[in-house]
Order: C-alpha cells, then sequence, then structure tokens
C-alpha cells in the first residue's frame, strides 16, 4: 500500500512514496483488450490509476471531496517535476490543465482516453510537457457510472455497457455548476479552486445532427469570456489545434447546434452559460473546451479521436503556456467597479464566419409510424460546402459593476457558496444605515415545467431605487475587487442567465406574507385616501381608465393597500443590496 500524507494546508491527501515498486499489474485497458467495444468499470477505472500512481513518480492520486454516490471525487496528476510540497502551490507553478471526464457517464469516450493518456504520458509514449501540469478527474458522476446499463443511450454507437446521465440523485451535472445543488458539484468546486486550472477540457458525446466527422469543439464563447483571452482564444488557439489535427488526418468542426433539421443552412455556436462547465470555468478566466465526438461513429474511433486532440491540445498549451499564463494574470483587470459588466447576451447576426463543411445530404420523408414529415440522412450522399457559423454574440443588456454587495446573515445558503467558490468577505461589525441601490423585482417568467430540480426564472426585469439601508451586525459585505467578480455579477445580479434569483434562492420575496380582511380594510383605506389627495387622484383616474380594475372590488383594495404603510416592504425586495464607495 503507498503511504498517505496529509499536505499541509490540508486540503485534500496526498498518494505518494519515496520509491515506486516493480509491479505485475497489466496496464492494459479494457478498451484495448475488447479491441475499442468496452469501457471500464468505475471500479476499474480507479484500481487502474492506483496502480499506475503506484508504479510511477510521475503520477499522484489525490482523494478529493464526497459525491452524492457517498463516493469520493478523485484528482490524478502527471507531473515529472514532483515534490513533497503541494504542486499546486503559486511558487513556480506550472499551468494546469484539468480534464473532466464522465460527467455524463454514457458519454465514456473521455474516460478512457484520459487513461490512456496518463499512461502513455508516464511510460514516456508521449513527451512530457515541460511547462503544463495534467490532471485529470478520472469519473466525475461516479453515481451515474455505478448505475449502468446498455440500452438509455438510444442514440450511441457503443460502448457495450455504460453509465447513464443522471446522478445519484438523478441531477444533470452539466447544468449544476452554478446552483451547487449537489455534492458533486460542491466537490468540483473545492477542486477546481484549489487547483485552480489555467485550461479546461471537459469529454463528452454529442447528440443531434449527422455528419462526416468523429470529434467537433465545443470552445468558451469568447465575446463573453473576453479581453485578450477571448481573442487567444477564438484567433489563435482554436486554428491551432484544428491545423493539429488535420495532420493528423483528424478533422474537427465547432459542435453542430442543431435540433431535428440539417445544418446547411447554418448554425449558431452554442451559448455556455455558468450552469455549464465551460461557462463555470470562464468567471474565473480559465480556457475551456468540450470535446464532443459524434455519437454515430464507432466507439475506438471516438476514443482515439479524443485521445489524439488531448495529445494536441497540450502540446499547444505548453508552448503557449507563459502566453497564457500573462493573458490569465492580467484578465483580472478587465474590469473594476463603474464598468459596465454584461448579464445578458445575443447572437450578432452581421458578423459570421465561414465552415466549410463536412456533412451527408438529408431531406424530411413521410414517417411510416406518425404520417408526418421526419428527417432521413443519406450517408451515401456526402458533402462538403460553404456553411455560415454564427459565433459572435453580443451583450443584450448590462449592469454597472458596484464596489461591493451587502448580503443579510440569514442568507446562509449564499454564503455557503461564497466561502466554498473562495470569495473574500467581511462581517459588519455593527448595526448601520447606509445609502445603497435596492432592486425590486419588476417582472419575471417561470418554466412551466421542472427543470433540474427547479422551475426555473428567466427574463426578469428589475426597478433599481437608492435608499437609505439598515444593515446589521453579522451582515456580509463583498467587495467586488477580487479574484471572483464575475462570478459574483452572475450569481447577484438578478437579470444574469444563471443568477441565483433565477435559480430560486429568493423565492420567499415573490411569495406576499402579510395581507388584509376586507371588511377591516375597506374602512382604513378610505380614511387612508381622503388623508392622501394625489394618491385619492390616482386611484381615481386608474379606475376611469381601466375597466377591468374598476370591476374589480378587491383588486382596488390590494392596490390602495400596497401603497400604504401597512404593505410589507419585503415584497419583492431583493435582498442584497449594492454599495458604492
Amino acid at each position: 500500500m503507498r503511504q498517505l500524507l496529509i499536505v499541509c494546508f490540508g486540503f485534500f491527501l496526498f498518494s505518494c512514496t519515496s520509491e515506486k515498486k516493480e509491479q505485475d499489474y497489466n496496464f492494459e485497458t479494457v478498451f484495448e483488450s475488447s479491441e475499442g467495444t468496452e469501457t471500464a468499470t468505475y471500479s476499474e477505472v480507479i484500481e487502474f490509476y492506483t496502480q499506475l500512481a503506484e508504479a510511477n513518480t510521475s503520477i499522484a492520486m489525490y482523494t478529493m471531496h464526497k459525491t452524492d454516490s457517498g463516493e469520493p471525487l478523485h484528482l490524478i496528476t502527471f507531473n515529472p517535476d514532483r515534490s513533497f510540497e503541494s504542486e499546486f502551490s503559486e511558487a513556480n507553478r506550472k499551468n494546469v490543465l484539468l480534464i473532466n471526464n464522465g460527467i455524463h457517464p454514457g458519454e465514456s469516450d473521455g474516460i478512457d482516453a484520459s487513461m490512456l493518456l496518463m499512461r502513455d504520458l508516464a511510460n514516456g509514449k508521449i513527451a512530457a510537457p515541460v511547462n503544463t501540469l495534467v490532471a485529470v478527474i478520472p469519473v466525475y458522476n461516479i453515481g451515474g457510472a455505478l448505475n449502468r446499463n446498455s440500452t438509455t443511450r438510444t442514440n450511441q454507437n457503443g460502448p457495450k455497457e455504460y453509465g447513464f446521465r443522471g446522478n445519484a440523485r438523478n441531477y444533470d451535472l452539466n447544468r449544476d455548476f452554478i446552483k451547487a445543488d449537489t455534492k458533486n458539484a460542491r466537490a468540483f468546486t473545492h477542486l477546481f479552486r484549489t487547483v485552480n486550472p489555467d485550461l479546461f477540457i471537459d469529454n463528452h458525446v454529442s447528440n443531434g445532427a449527422d455528419y462526416q466527422y468523429v470529434l467537433t469543439h465545443l470552445f468558451t464563447q469568447h465575446n463573453k469570456l473576453g479581453g485578450a483571452l477571448g481573442n487567444y482564444l477564438s484567433t489563435s488557439f482554436r486554428p491551432q489545434l484544428e491545423d493539429s489535427l488535420n495532420v493528423k488526418s483528424l478533422d474537427i468542426t465547432p459542435y453542430v447546434n442543431v435540433f431535428n433539421r440539417t445544418p446547411d443552412s447554418g448554425f449558431s455556436q452554442f451559448f455556455d452559460g455558468p450552469r455549464y462547465s465551460t461557462g463555470y470555468a470562464a468567471l474565473f478566466n480559465t480556457l475551456g473546451m468540450m470535446v464532443e465526438t459524434h455519437m454515430l461513429k464507432p466507439y475506438k474511433q471516438r476514443v482515439e479521436g479524443t485521445y489524439e486532440l488531448m495529445k494536441s491540445f497540450i502540446s499547444i498549451a505548453d508552448k503557449d503556456a507563459d502566453l497564457i499564463k500573462e493573458m490569465r494574470k492580467n484578465a483580472a483587470s478587465n474590469f473594476k467597479s463603474g464598468d459596465y459588466y454584461a448579464t445578458q447576451w445575443k447572437i450578432d447576426s452581421t458578423k459570421t464566419t465561414v465552415l466549410n463543411f463536412k456533412g451527408y445530404e438529408g431531406t424530411m420523408i413521410p414517417s411510416e409510424i406518425t404520417a408526418s414529415q421526419r428527417l432521413k440522412y443519406d450517408r451515401s450522399k456526402a458533402f462538403e460546402k460553404e456553411v455560415v457559423y454564427y459565433n459572435t454574440f453580443k451583450a443584450s443588456d448590462s449592469v454597472k459593476i458596484p464596489s461591493a454587495y451587502i448580503i443579510p446573515k440569514g442568507y446562509w445558503n449564499v454564503l455557503e457558496l461564497l466561502k466554498l467558490n473562495k470569495i473574500a468577505y467581511s462581517e459588519i461589525k455593527k448595526d448601520s444605515t447606509l445609502e445603497a441601490e435596492v432592486y425590486h423585482i419588476k417582472k419575471y417568467e417561470t418554466t412551466k415545467g421542472p427543470y433540474e430540480g427547479h422551475y426555473l426564472h428567466y427574463n426578469t426585469e428589475v426597478d433599481t431605487k437608492t435608499e437609505n439601508v439598515a444593515v446589521h451586525q453579522g451582515d456580509i459585505i463583498v467587495q467586488t475587487d477580487q479574484a471572483g467578480m464575475r462570478y459574483l455579477l452572475e450569481i447577484l445580479e438578478p437579470q444574469a442567465v444563471d443568477s441565483f434569483f433565477n435559480w430560486n434562492f429568493f423565492d420567499t420575496i415573490l411569495q406576499q406574507k402579510e395581507g388584509f380582511s376586507p371588511y377591516v380594510w375597506e374602512d382604513q383605506a378610505l380614511t387612508f385616501l381622503n388623508e392622501n389627495s394625489e394618491l385619492k387622484l390616482e386611484f381615481d383616474t386608474k379606475k376611469a381608465a381601466d375597466k377591468s380594475f374598476a370591476s374589480n372590488w378587491y383588486a382596488q383594495l390590494d392596490w390602495i393597500h400596497k401603497q400604504s404603510p401597512n404593505y410589507e416592504k419585503a415584497h419583492l425586495r431583493y435582498p442584497i443590496i449594492r454599495v458604492w464607495q
């Protein structure tokens, strides 16, 4: 057994020994021994990496926080320059590439490809990167990996058996990064913010159209990432990766973002909001990419393509390591208090890219089941032609960045996630009053059906007022001038797509807690109107102009109540305030 040392700063357990023993373990993977038709089980994956770390000083295996399955997340690193000190400390640190696998365990390509990658790095078959530490999450969705079957991936061509998309609590983990409902997401956040990766790969298998490519890429949306990093990702890193794979006779194209139609008429880049892994990574200025292999290609081709893609990615990342490090360092100053930050985005149709796309002809034909029209691809009719790609987005709404937010101490669920994401904050020392901006929820819509454990809000609008606000000892003040600024803006600005408001963290403010008995309020309302002539005029004008209002006695009493001191101040009042220094 390998010795376990607790790293001095207490983040996780680090497996290491001063000497490596000769091993009898066969490092041929299940994928290889099955000639590319099978994927390893979860226990086989962990045993493989345990043995690999035992046999190679360049490989270490970390045990991280537990997931919803009860099993811990693991992190495997390749670092020939390892020391007993933390390899993730800031002093003389290499760039870190974090590779995530098995978020949807039925999409197992990355699980097998990463086993091959780390073995071949360890045994020298792949040249070791000089400036980059490679870190791998072997299987993120452990509960889904343990729920093994051979039928749920209806659209997928192999392997023979695989895991299930939902985790141990049936969450889709690639919708949970910002709201962190699961232990998986919280374990990932701890890992991600500890490792602080410069680059990130999340390995997937696509659903959607049919086409000739084995590989597609889904990079972080470059306008949203912004600045020098966004420009580099779009104009340098992506073309380098495509060219490198082309040399290997592996074509790759952007993720084909269409459903139940052919891509001939063009398609847009997938917009990765913070609920998704690469969208979350972008909040901390990490260069992200999802690999999306094509579901209908044979499993062997998909795994081997993922392997080659990761090799090319590492090579480019290592070559450009100093540039990437400098751009990430400078990205911290991209935004400051008083600047505008985009909370909503839309496609800029005036700026497009032309792809030389390799597809198959598809037509709509009568269905033999439904008698309606259905899509049918013809693989005997391959084509290569120019297709319009909409990969430029522009801000459709924005907000001015405050100096700080104040969060009432009762919202412990928000504070837990701030702490987990390493957001700096302090407590207010005494009760006081200060001038601040306050939001009132003006409008929002809600999904009609459940979505990942929530009835998600969207199209949220607010009214903003400046008020003298009472704050209390123990309330939390969070300065925006810190590394997690973008995370703060995305979670605390209600209009942002994946804000905590939209994810129902504050739904209690949407329900009025106190009301009135009409027979009691009627007399009080009359007195109140008679004592406020301007309000009475407004009331009479509204009745004259709005027939529906004039015919609804309860609506009239409710309107007067909402103008009176009796109406509760907390209703529709967003509890987090914006502070300007």
